[in-house]
């Protein structure tokens, strides 16, 4: 009886042992809430809360729109963890608090980010509660307003920022941004102690294109410190130090290449068309062009290109560690342009270190003609 049970047991072990093992299908994961979410959520936030709520609700939210925010003080408006596509919308009046600290107050990064003002929409940063008359160089400690870093494909459009207690907007390590329509108003501070108010202030970037801004100051209107295909077109600058290249040395990267500044006009400013390269630094700046630039109530120089700036315009001795090459001016239009005790055209090279420059149509007159200019290269002059 024993024995007679014992067959099938070890008939079904060999059937067992001889059969494919088949797996089970494997299951898709089904999308996470916060995934579904992501794709398909408008967020709005508002108020003193709205800052933080945003911050921690960035993620999820395909669309963020900020709409009337009071971003407390020491506070920066942080949306730095976005995901790819998402949009970001101004609305009302956004503002912030009073502290003394370095800021940002706000910044925002990501890929394939879409940044933009509603109509009437105005990002204030109550400048005037810092302004004393030593921007960055003493007094409070002022915030700088935006950075605008790791943007790739991306815009940033219709932005209307007033009263920045320094610089504005700083545009670092992007690559393929487009700004379109912004308006930086800190006329209040002309009178008010603005300082150091930078409007842009590009640097490690690649493919950044600026167009239609308005920028009212007491610094740079832009400045592009490094980076490569850079584009400023149809701007007005106004008040400040005018459409820069630098200053270039003394950082991470020194080359500033294939810039473009175009269609635009500088007014009421100390500078209209600026190049600095810092004495004694290495570095490049090189294939710089200015084109239908319109200059008017300039009352420092109308063009300063200088290799001996040292910490101020042409304190230093000039250098050729940072040759300045292929410079092209065209249509310039500044006849008149220059205040009578102001200069026209100051350019102050090393020996062979200035090269290969076309100036074609520049007039820049209504100033002095220097009698300090030094290395001037063939193709440009110094009484234009």
């Amino acid at each position: 009886m024993i024995a007679s049970r014992s067959i099938p047991v070890l008939a079904l072990a060999a059937l067992s042992i001889a059969s494919p093992v088949v797996p089970a299908p494997e299951i898709t994961a089904a999308p996470s809430p916060a995934e579904i979410q992501k794709r398909a959520t408008s967020c709005t936030f508002s108020g003193s809360s709205g800052a933080s709520l945003a911050s921690v609700s960035q993620k999820s939210c395909s669309t963020i729109v900020l709409s009337n925010v009071a971003v407390p003080s020491g506070v920066t408006l942080n949306l730095s963890d976005l995901e790819d596509d998402t949009t970001v919308i101004f609305e009302g009046t956004t503002t912030w608090g009073y502290k003394e600290w370095a800021g940002p107050l706000m910044q925002i990064e990501g890929s394939h980010i879409n940044i933009k003002g509603a109509s009437g929409a105005v990002l204030n940063g109550n400048g005037a509660e810092w302004w004393d008359g030593e921007g960055g160089s003493g007094g409070k400690t002022k915030p700088k307003f935006f950075y605008a870093h790791d943007l790739t494909d991306s815009t940033i459009s219709n932005l209307y920022i007033q009263n920045t207690p320094v610089q504005a907007i700083s545009i670092d390590n992007a690559n393929s941004l487009t700004v379109s329509g912004v308006t930086i108003d800190n006329r209040a501070g002309d009178t008010g102690g603005g300082k150091n108010t930078d409007g842009f202030d590009i640097g490690d970037s690649t493919g950044v294109t600026i167009t239609g801004a308005n920028v009212y100051n007491q610094d740079d209107c832009v400045a592009v410190n490094s980076g490569t295909s850079i584009t400023f077109s149809g701007g007005v600058c106004s008040g400040g130090h005018g459409l820069s290249i630098g200053s270039v040395g003394g950082r991470s990267d020194n080359t500033v290449e294939t810039v473009t500044f175009e269609n635009s006009e500088v007014k009421s400013s100390s500078n209209g068309i600026r190049i600095k390269a810092t004495e004694g630094d290495t570095g490049t700046i090189k294939g710089i062009t200015y084109s239908g630039i319109t200059l008017s109530g300039i009352t420092g120089y109308g063009i300063l290109i200088e290799q001996n700036y040292d910490g101020g315009d042409l304190k230093g001795t000039p250098t050729a560690g940072i040759p300045i090459t292929d410079v092209t001016l065209s249509n310039i239009s500044g006849s008149g342009g220059v205040q009578s005790s102001a200069t026209n055209v100051e350019i102050v090279c090393a020996s062979g270190a200035c090269s290969s420059w076309t100036w074609n149509n520049v007039v820049v007159t209504g100033g002095k003609t220097s009698t300090n200019c030094q290395g001037v290269p063939s193709g440009a002059s110094c009484s234009a």
